[in-house]
């Protein structure tokens, strides 16, 4: 999984780079694993401006103006608090684009209604961003590596879709 990951950091070094685009990261239970995988590409430091590890939800609320209402009635793993994390880390990083986590790894900590392994990831803008859900547990290592993963492809596939190059072009 990681030479995926390594990959998939390779690609998006390509589109970011290419198109003078910046990227942040907002994460909870991966604990800074995706800014990792995207600094394993050489000469991220062109386009890569940092990573809020957000474990709590003080952290969450504080720097990254994650609502507390929301946390309160969807709790910090849901798909909104995922949005407003990569909202929030696009704003306070001054980056074009973010990528969020927020989840149970495990091994312990879920619930009936939350259990162990479900991780909401999201990508996007400060105005759009896309997520998705993951809700099956392998153990918190294995969980971590595919929800790494899994964002980096969902962010390289927003970018896809976003037509970066047409973007870059009329911004410039």
């Amino acid at each position: 999984m990681e030479l995926e990951s390594k990959v998939l950091s390779k690609e998006l070094q390509q589109l970011l780079y290419d198109n003078k685009k910046t990227l942040g990261t907002a994460e909870s239970c991966t604990g800074g694993r995706i800014a990792e995988a995207i600094i394993a590409a050489p000469g991220a430091s062109n386009y890569f401006k940092g990573g809020i590890i957000a474990y709590t939800n003080g952290i969450k609320e504080e720097l990254l103006h994650v609502d507390h209402q929301t946390l309160e009635e969807k709790t910090a793993v849901s798909e909104e608090v995922a949005i407003q994390m990569v909202k929030g880390a696009c704003k306070v990083l001054h980056c074009d684009y973010a990528i969020s986590a927020t989840g149970i790894a495990g091994p312990g900590g879920g619930t009936v209604s939350i259990p162990v392994g479900t991780i909401w990831i999201a990508c996007g803008t400060k105005d759009k961003a896309h997520t998705y859900k993951l809700e099956e547990d392998f153990g918190r290592d294995i969980n971590l590596a595919i929800a790494t993963n899994k964002v980096l492809r969902l962010f390289l596939d927003f970018l896809k879709g976003e037509n970066i190059n047409e973007i870059s072009e009329s911004e410039g």
